[in-house]
């Protein structure tokens, strides 16, 4: 099945307000707001909406506000939707709405959709960067560090991360109802996976929790570069959000990271530059811990500078 990875990621939240300037601070774009919703896009139209937990239009709760309410994956054409409903029907109701948008639920009973995807092409300029020994990319004269330029607008949805109570039958769920494939795991922990529409390390991580932890742990857009992820994370902890881990850059995927905490019942993470694998990957396993979760770790510290008797 032809599945692309999460087009929108819809949440229940107990302060709209707040997770609307969140939303915006990180850097995505404000396509609709008002008091009891709003809808925030990146450049390619994936997008986070937000609603107030009370709000009848959402998919029933399954976990503690505020949470993830429903994942709605993009397809590659009008077939593959056809093909994932009728799979899903097999055993599970399946809704269609007016949108033409697929609802039901997961292995785990999360709320999950289906929509033809509504990514669109966009201008994304190449990462120019110097190497020794190698053509300068950058011409004569040609600065990359312009601390006038716009900040940084994330590119796409990249992935969510999911607590759930049986990793086992989710893990099932989406690998033998829906064709995702596990690019690596972490033993007793759950698996990384990838739908066959993408190439990308993950879309969807998977995590054995207790049934009262249900729902969002993280999820996170692609940044353009590493620059991109650091400025926009630096504007971004300027702001006041506290950083909860990064910036760094993980092994599984090898994404760069920065994970900031955040009022939509998780953390939020800016991500860039990760792995792509094809269905001849192997998957690699091992025990989560520090030393296999990140190949380096940043301490973000206040702006420094040496002054005379600062040793």
């Amino acid at each position: 099945m032809q599945i692309l990875g999460p087009d929108t990621l819809v949440f229940g939240v107990d302060d709209v307000a707040a997770c609307q300037q969140c939303l915006k601070d990180y850097g995505l774009i404000e396509v609709e707001a008002s008091a009891t919703h709003g809808v925030y896009a990146a450049l390619d139209g994936t997008s986070v909406v937000v609603r107030h937990d009370s709000d009848p239009l959402l998919p029933a709760a399954v976990g503690r506000s505020p949470n993830i309410r429903e994942v709605i994956y993009g397809v590659r054409d009008a077939e593959t939707l056809a093909q994932i409903r009728a799979e899903l029907s097999k055993d599970r109701e399946v809704r269609v709405d007016a949108d033409g948008v697929l609802h039901s639920v997961d292995g785990a009973g999360v709320p999950i959709g289906f929509q033809v995807n509504v990514r669109r092409p966009y201008d994304a300029p190449p990462v120019q960067v110097n190497v020794p020994g190698r053509t300068a990319q950058r011409p004569a004269n040609h600065v990359a560090a312009n601390p006038e330029a716009p900040l940084p607008v994330p590119h796409t949805l990249s992935h969510v991360v999911l607590f759930v109570p049986d990793v086992a039958a989710a893990e099932q769920f989406y690998v033998e109802r829906l064709g995702f494939r596990v690019s690596d795991r972490f033993t007793g922990t759950g698996p990384f996976l990838r739908p066959a529409g993408t190439n990308d390390h993950h879309t969807l991580f998977l995590i054995q929790a207790p049934a009262a932890m249900i729902g969002l742990n993280h999820f996170t857009f692609h940044m353009g570069s590493v620059d991109e992820l650091l400025r926009a994370g630096r504007a971004f902890a300027d702001k006041g959000y506290k950083t909860f881990w990064g910036p760094g850059r993980h092994i599984y995927g090898s994404n760069w990271f920065w994970y900031f905490n955040s009022p939509l019942g998780g953390t939020l993470e800016y991500d860039a530059d990760m792995d792509q694998h094809d269905d001849h990957w192997q998957p690699r396993e091992c025990t989560a811990a520090e030393e296999t979760s990140q190949m380096f770790l940043f301490n973000l510290r206040d702006p420094w500078f040496p002054r005379p008797g600062n040793h």
